[in-house]
């Protein structure tokens, strides 16, 4: 019988879901290429484990740039190693698959989503929206008609939607997210400090000790880096209050897509919203004081949602439990070729 899969395909992390298992993986979206003959050497943890310290023989990569494919023969086979952790999926047994989108992408894009996930061996293949899964993972009740505000913040993009009825009344999708974020933390500790870190050392930065309300102080944090002066090998500490300058520009974007989502919101969802609060899901939603913020910003309550690395993966997951042994998934879909 055909697997039911659910992909979470983000720019930062890959999630997948099995039906009747749950998530079943959660591994970097990076693959680790060799140069010379293109073959792909690690992927998921392994190929990130590699990243800024390959030989020059060996690239690693982010097949997905904000939230779209960027390199489609490297982002398939990464695909395909995770069928294959995830469920041992072979010829004969191929699943069927739902895959998110962000909202704003364009139908060449959706296009290739699908493309590439049939070429790594799906049978079929569904298309949701991620403000979506997003808000079904967060426990938003979609189909209800009422107004729902979901802010999803991942790795390459930022969603803030507006739901009802099932579907999105208004959207905004920015190309603003984490990985913006860890590079502009890079760019402020060279500025200031004249010391270069990796990508991965900011990363770990912003989710240790990121903040981005006054109110919430997650202390200090002793890096190492090189100096650009001389070279040499230099350590740092670098408190929550760097952190938030850092990152300040990209913050003031998403909050005001947030602002501008909601001034052109129709006024009976937005008195729902006021009662409902405004629900932050993905990554970006456990930065320290987000949810302070927005509600400061906005005047209405924001809320994480419980498990917000996971929510558009549960989101899909809920869809596929729903929808039986047929392929009425009432979404953009794409059988084999």
């Amino acid at each position: 019988m055909s697997k039911y899969i659910g992909i979470d395909l983000g720019t930062a992390n890959t999630i997948v879901y099995v039906r009747g298992k749950g998530i079943v993986l959660r591994e970097p979206s990076v693959v680790a290429v060799e140069q010379r003959s293109k073959k792909v050497m690690a992927v998921g943890n392994d190929a990130k484990l590699m990243l800024g310290k390959t030989p020059g023989s060996i690239v690693a990569m982010r097949p997905l740039q904000d939230g779209v494919i960027a390199e489609f023969d490297f982002t398939s086979a990464m695909l395909r190693d995770f069928f294959k952790k995830a469920s041992g999926s072979t010829v004969f047994s191929r699943p069927k698959v739902i895959v998110c989108v962000p909202y704003g992408v364009t139908e060449v894009e959706k296009r290739a989503v699908e493309d590439v996930t049939l070429e790594a061996g799906a049978q079929s293949v569904a298309l949701i929206e991620e403000p979506i899964a997003a808000a079904i993972g967060s426990g938003l009740r979609v189909e209800d008609a009422r107004g729902s505000m979901i802010v999803d913040i991942g790795g390459g993009t930022t969603e803030v939607a507006v739901t009802s009825l099932g579907g999105i009344v208004l959207s905004t999708s920015l190309r603003i997210a984490g990985d913006e974020l860890d590079d502009a933390i890079v760019s402020y500790i060279k500025k200031k400090y004249n010391i270069l870190i990796g990508e991965v050392t900011a990363e770990i930065l912003k989710k240790k000790i990121g903040s981005v309300h006054p109110g919430v102080d997650r202390g200090v944090m002793e890096i190492r880096g090189r100096n650009l002066l001389n070279g040499l090998p230099a350590i740092i500490t670098v408190s929550s209050a760097e952190i938030r300058e850092a990152m300040h520009e990209q913050v003031v974007h998403i909050i005001e897509a947030i602002r501008t989502t909601l001034e052109n919101t129709p006024p009976e969802l937005s008195s729902d919203i006021y009662d409902n609060g405004i629900m932050l899901s993905g990554g970006g939603a456990l930065l320290g004081g987000l949810d302070a913020l927005v509600t400061h910003v906005t005047g209405i309550r924001a809320t994480i949602a419980k498990s917000p690395l996971d929510a558009v993966a549960v989101g899909i997951g809920h869809v596929i439990e729903g929808s039986g042994d047929s392929d009425a998934v009432r979404y953009r879909n794409r059988g084999s070729r």
